[in-house]
C-alpha cells in the first residue's frame, strides 16, 4: 500500500496560520514555531534532541565519566531494587527545557512526542508499564501526572498493558530538589505502597527524569513486595554525573 504524503499545505501552511493568530517563539532560539506536533518548538531544534552515548552505570544508568568503568560506586556498595534503569539522554539543554513546559507550564500536548524517546527501549518480555503516582494533592495540584501520560502512549505504542492505578503515592513528601541522595531516599521511604496486582509480571515503571534513583526505587521495592517478578525503570533524562 502507498503511503500518503503529507501535503504542502498541512505541513506548512497550517501550522504558519496556527502561528499568525497564536503567534508563538520557540522557547530555544525564539523563532516562529512551525510545527504543530511539539509546539512551542521548532522543528529544527526538535529534531536536535539526541540519545546519550556515553559511558553508564549498567544498573543504575548513572553516567560516568570514565569508559572503564561499567557500575557506579553506590550500585556496588548498595544495589538497588530494580534490575535496571535506563533514560533516553541527560537532563540538561533542550529536553530540560523541554520536559519544565511539559510538566511544570501544563503543556500536556508535549506527552506524545516525548514518550517517543521511550520507544528505543526493547520491551521484549515486559508484561506491565507503571507510572510513577503522584501524590492526591500533588495531582491536584498540578492537574496530570506526567509519568502516566508518557506511560499512555508507550503503552498504545508498544502494545503492552498499561497498569495506572496499582502504584499509589500514599504520602505527600517535601520536594526532593535540594536534598542530598541519603536525604532523597528517607523523604520518599515510606511514601508508596502497591495495592493493585502484579503478581509474577515483569514491570517496566516510567518517570520523566531521574536524578538519584530515590524516587524509582522505593517505588520498585513496593512492587516487589507486591509480588512483581522485576521491576526496570525508563526516564527521559537522567540528571547528575558521577
Amino acid at each position: 500500500m502507498r503511503q500518503m504524503q503529507r501535503s504542502p499545505f498541512v505541513s506548512g501552511i497550517i501550522p504558519g496560520l496556527v502561528n499568525f493568530i497564536f503567534p508563538s517563539a520557540c522557547p530555544a532560539c525564539s523563532k516562529p514555531t512551525d510545527i504543530l506536533s511539539h509546539a512551542p518548538f521548532c522543528r529544527q531544534c526538535w529534531q536536535s534532541i539526541g540519545p546519550y552515548t556515553g559511558p553508564s552505570c549498567r544498573i543504575c544508568g548513572v553516567h560516568l565519566v570514565s569508559v572503564h568503568a561499567d557500575r557506579c560506586q553506590h550500585c556496588l556498595e548498595d544495589p538497588p531494587a530494580f534490575t535496571q534503569a535506563l533514560s533516553f539522554t541527560h537532563y540538561e539543554g533542550l529536553i530540560a527545557t523541554a520536559i519544565h513546559h511539559f510538566k511544570f507550564l501544563g503543556i500536556r500536548r508535549l506527552s506524545k512526542p516525548l514518550s517517543k524517546f521511550l520507544l528505543f527501549y526493547d520491551t521484549a518480555g515486559i508484561d506491565a508499564v507503571v507510572p510513577v503516582p503522584l501524590s492526591p494533592s500533588g495531582l491536584k495540584s498540578r492537574g496530570f501526572n506526567q509519568a502516566l501520560l508518557l506511560s499512555r502512549h508507550l503503552s498504545e505504542e508498544k502494545k503492552i498493558l498499561l497498569l495506572m492505578d496499582v502504584l499509589k503515592k500514599i504520602a505527600d513528601t517535601p520536594p526532593q530538589v535540594g536534598l542530598s541522595a541519603k536525604e532523597r531516599a528517607v523523604n520518599v521511604k515510606k511514601a508508596f505502597a502497591c495495592t493493585g496486582k502484579v503478581m509474577g509480571m515483569n514491570v517496566l515503571l516510567i518517570d520523566d527524569v531521574m536524578t538519584t534513583g530515590a524516587t524509582v526505587n522505593a517505588c520498585s521495592k513496593q512492587l516487589l513486595r507486591a509480588g512483581a517478578k522485576s521491576v526496570a525503570v525508563l526516564t527521559l533524562a537522567r540528571a547528575g554525573m558521577i
